[in-house]
C-alpha cells in the first residue's frame, strides 16, 4: 500500500531558496532510497516562503527505514539553519492508483476500476 506525504514548509522568503539550493543532495540522497517513488520539494510561486512537500512511498516499512535514515535527518538538520517558521506535513496512505484521463482522453474524478466492479 503506498504512501504520500504532502505538506508545506515556511521560511522567512529571503531564506527560501538557499534552503532549496542547500537541501537538493539530500533530495537526491532520498530519492535513491529502496521504495522512493517520488521525492518534491519545490518553491510556491505564490507565498515567497514557502516550500511544497511531496513524496511517495512504496510502503510504510521503506517510508519508516526512510524517518530513521541519513536522508531524513540530515534534511531536518539543513533545514533548521534557515528558520522554519511552519511546518505542515500530511501522510495518506492509499490503495488504488488510476490515471485522471480515461481511455477517451477525457479527464475524470471517477475510478473507473470501481465502475467495473
Amino acid at each position: 500500500m503506498s504512501i504520500v506525504i504532502a505538506g508545506e514548509v515556511d521560511f522567512p522568503p529571503e531564506n527560501r531558496d538557499a534552503a532549496l539550493a542547500g537541501a537538493k543532495a539530500l533530495i537526491d540522497m532520498a530519492l535513491a532510497e529502496p521504495g522512493c517513488r517520488h521525492y518534491a520539494w519545490s518553491a510556491d510561486p505564490h507565498d515567497p516562503g514557502r516550500v511544497h512537500v511531496f513524496e511517495e512511498w512504496d510502503s510504510a516499512d521503506e517510508l519508516q527505514a526512510h524517518l530513521e535514515g541519513e536522508a531524513y535527518r540530515g534534511m531536518l538538520g539543513h533545514l533548521s539553519q534557515f528558520t522554519i517558521l511552519n511546518a505542515d506535513t500530511r501522510k495518506y496512505r492509499f490503495d488504488r492508483k488510476e490515471p485522471v484521463y480515461g481511455p477517451d482522453g477525457v479527464a475524470t474524478a471517477r475510478f473507473l476500476s470501481e465502475a467495473a466492479a
